[in-house]
């Protein structure tokens, strides 16, 4: 081909190629520097501190500390693991934000649980001592009150519904007590449930939270606060690539409660629910798993009153869908007590709505759970019910099985996660229900024993019950 003939052509090449390059370049990483300035200064560090009365670790069964007393040996038990009984200032820290300029500061629960003293430390150095104005262990919400001589910076609150699944997110904290220090990711997932937590649908992300970013904002790319920093998964302590918040749409419906009531009231059916899984879905006659499948129905509960029975499967709840059973309890919870709603349910294979006047979740949680798992808060265990073919194994006639320890009572006792707990304050545990009934009329401030079975004995351990109910 002639010289003059290849240019035109060679032109017509390097502008397609330049076109095609223009549309594969990445789109740039998004720039948090202004987010961060906006909004650094509403962040804040709370540090706690508690009287902790220190207790020797526990031992194995049969085992005990020798009487060492005016021995070198003792004076160096002493100073190892210090005198029983004898009480120290235990510290924790977090994080929290401003939601008001006259001092109102969100933070978690667990991070000021059982404190003696809240100290909030703003973005100016500046330190004050804050007050409990009111607190939701179910939701891991606090509400703190700090004053000022001055206006304090406040965040701006947005909206977790409006959420996107791969959005950018960032959050400010103070991870192992590194003030405001800033973390981004994206959502990876919305509407999870917890274990532990069955009134609280998380948003599930990869921005790195570690020890100290517990109640610290998580913001969208507007600069809007649309979750709390809470919990992460982890199998080491430090940060794996799971974190969650809680929806702020969640947590100011709490905040108002609060400030209104001093207290959260929340919806109540009565009903203890699983999964459908495909089996089950056939079984019954649906086209696919979905919904949350009635396993109990408690007595003259909302749902009892209302006719639900054991064997309907819960579809639409209020025109939600349940598209399984986790999704049920938030939507129950967030609900009015005494509206009514209706509800969609599968019966015998036949869809009909029932509908139920919404009561209000007694203290002790009522049913508000999973089939066949109690979360005691109280103790601080998560406990399973014992099918008849676990018990034979496990050469128990009743008991619980516990799943998680939570709590420092239990946790301080020794308690372990897959002990039975087959005694309680010398009354037999018979099942689930049995073990509520038990923990619920237990006296506070005094230890009672406890008999577990575990690793095919059995041993007593003492479980010391806080304060209240």
């Amino acid at each position: 081909m002639p010289q003059r003939l290849w240019t035109p052509v060679l032109a017509l090449a390097a502008l397609l190629i330049a076109a095609g390059a223009s549309e594969a370049r990445p789109r740039g990483l998004p720039d948090f520097t202004d987010l961060v300035k906006r909004n650094g200064p509403a962040v804040v560090n709370i540090s706690t501190t508690q009287k902790v009365r220190r207790r020797h670790p526990a031992l194995p069964p049969g085992m005990e500390i020798p009487d060492l007393e005016g021995t070198p040996f003792g004076e160096w038990l002493k100073r190892f693991f210090g005198e029983e009984g004898q009480e120290f200032q235990a510290r924790s820290l977090g994080s929290g934000f401003v939601i008001s300029p006259d001092g109102y500061i969100l933070t978690n629960y667990h991070v000021i649980k059982g404190a003696d003293r809240i100290i909030v430390r703003l973005s100016d150095r500046r330190e004050l001592d804050a007050k409990v104005v009111g607190k939701d262990e179910r939701t891991d919400i606090a509400l703190l009150k700090v004053e000022s001589d001055r206006p304090l910076p406040t965040v701006r609150i947005g909206s977790s519904a409006d959420l996107e699944v791969g959005e950018w997110v960032l959050a400010i904290g103070s991870p192992f007590g590194f003030d405001h220090s800033a973390t981004a990711g994206i959502v990876s997932a919305k509407g999870r449930s917890l274990p532990s937590e069955n009134y609280v649908p998380f948003i599930q992300t990869d921005v790195a939270i570690n020890p100290g970013n517990s109640g610290g904002p998580l913001f969208n790319m507007d600069g809007e606060v649309v979750g709390i920093n809470s919990q992460i998964y982890s199998r080491t302590g430090g940060y794996m690539g799971l974190s969650f918040a809680i929806p702020i749409d969640i947590a100011m419906e709490v905040v108002e409660q609060l400030r209104t009531k001093g207290k959260v009231t929340r919806g109540w059916l009565g009903v203890l629910i699983q999964d459908v899984d495909r089996d089950l879905a056939e079984s019954f006659g649906l086209d696919r798993p979905e919904g949350a499948l009635i396993a109990k129905v408690l007595p003259d509960s909302p749902a009892a009153k209302a006719g639900l029975r054991v064997g309907d499967i819960i579809v639409e709840y209020d025109g939600h869908p349940v598209p399984d059973s986790g999704s049920l309890p938030p939507l129950v919870g967030r609900t009015p007590v005494g509206k009514r709603v209706k509800v969609r349910i599968v019966r015998n294979g036949r869809p009909r709505t029932v509908t139920v006047r919404v009561g209000e979740l007694p203290e002790d949680g009522g049913a508000a759970g999973t089939a066949g798992r109690y979360e005691d808060t109280r103790l601080g265990v998560v406990v399973e019910a014992l099918d008849e073919p676990a018990r034979k194994e496990l050469g128990v006639e009743g008991g619980v099985r516990v799943v998680r320890v939570t709590g420092a009572p239990a946790r301080e006792a020794g308690l372990r996660r897959g002990d039975v707990i087959l005694m309680i304050d010398n009354r037999q545990v018979e099942d689930l229900d049995g073990y509520r009934r038990i923990v619920r009329h237990l006296q506070g401030g005094r230890s009672v024993p406890v008999l577990v079975q575990r690793g095919g004995g059995p041993m007593f351990l003492a479980v010391r019950v806080p304060e209240g109910k």
